[in-house]
């Protein structure tokens, strides 16, 4: 049985997971064998629609303390878990709770690790499982002689799949070990969908000189409905949150629209970026390397061409 690990916050089941079923789905097909999920705690979202995806069982774990997230809990949970539902193949999303986990629930069931994973595996002559390395520049084959195997999947990688399944939902006793972790305090960003989870992203560097200018790139992402992302130096100069630095040192993300306006594109910044689907570079300095890895590239002032953009989208949106 394929058991794929559902990532949930604030009660609500993140936009990673649904790939993640889909991949575990796909791989239940491949293997011949069930796909099911596995939640803990609670969530708001209707549990059964998860089968749409490809889920045929969501095996909840009704313990309200796994709300928030513990890595060490989490991660024994979900060990016990896939040992009492006798699971081969554990699946995670690749992002920030997967990549705390997944080694861990890899170690508890002396599973071999495969994190990263951007295709499915290849299971005709064992199991080998294809993932990303060097930041992204390179593909490694690995394969995993273990009984049982831990495989977290890269974000935008496989894609969702949606069916017309429905899923049944099982409640499942598992007794988790008491947190060490005390929350004091929560501060969470209102009214954004966050970079890990969005699809369009348009992101500043220091091309637009100063956090005044920074006006046209927000009514860019406005007119997109997209979210709004930056580089280090100007995260590091307090132009903008720090939430919002993507790259090597930052946030890694993988949307399917990535705009970049006046960022050079170091090696750093191309590490957080460069699985997005389509790039797209806004800079007057043609020799700049971020065009080497740009899908398109507009060589150009910013400060005109950023405006006129806009206004063309929102004049095709008031024309469609």
């Amino acid at each position: 049985m394929v058991l794929i690990y559902i990532d949930q916050d604030d009660q609500e089941i993140k936009k990673a997971s649904f790939e993640a079923i889909s991949y575990g789905a796909a791989l239940a097909k491949q293997l011949g064998t069930s796909a099911e999920a596995l939640l803990l705690g609670t969530v708001k979202d209707d549990l059964a629609a998860i089968g749409k995806y490809g889920a045929s069982k969501v095996h909840q774990v009704n313990n309200l303390a796994l709300n928030n997230f513990d890595a060490y809990v989490n991660a024994m949970v979900v060990a016990d878990a896939a040992k009492a539902l006798g699971a081969t193949v554990i699946i995670f999303a690749n992002n920030i709770n997967g990549k705390a986990i997944a080694p861990a629930v890899g170690v508890k069931l002396s599973a071999g690790l495969v994190a990263g994973a951007c295709a499915l595996p290849k299971t005709d002559a064992g199991f080998v499982v294809t993932k990303t390395v060097f930041s992204g520049k390179a593909f490694a084959s690995i394969q995993i002689e273990t009984p049982i195997k831990v495989i977290s999947v890269n974000q935008n990688s496989f894609g969702v799949v949606v069916g017309e399944g429905t899923a049944t939902v099982h409640p499942l006793e598992i007794n988790a070990p008491a947190s060490k972790i005390k929350i004091t305090a929560t501060d969470k960003i209102k009214g954004e969908v966050p970079l890990t989870e969005a699809t369009l992203v348009v992101s500043g560097g220091r091309g637009l000189k100063g956090p005044e200018n920074w006006g046209i790139l927000l009514d860019l992402a406005k007119s997109l409905g997209a979210s709004t992302a930056c580089s280090r130096p100007v995260s590091d100069s307090d132009w903008r949150p720090h939430h919002e630095h993507v790259g090597q040192t930052g946030i890694q993300i993988a949307p399917n629209l990535y705009i970049a306006i006046g960022i050079s594109g170091a090696i750093q910044h191309l590490a957080g970026v460069n699985r997005s689907k389509t790039i797209v570079v806004i800079n007057k300095d043609p020799e700049a390397p971020f065009f080497k890895a740009a899908d398109y590239g507009v060589v150009g002032d910013a400060f005109e061409v950023v405006p006129a953009l806009t206004a063309a989208i929102l004049k095709s949106k008031a024309s469609a």
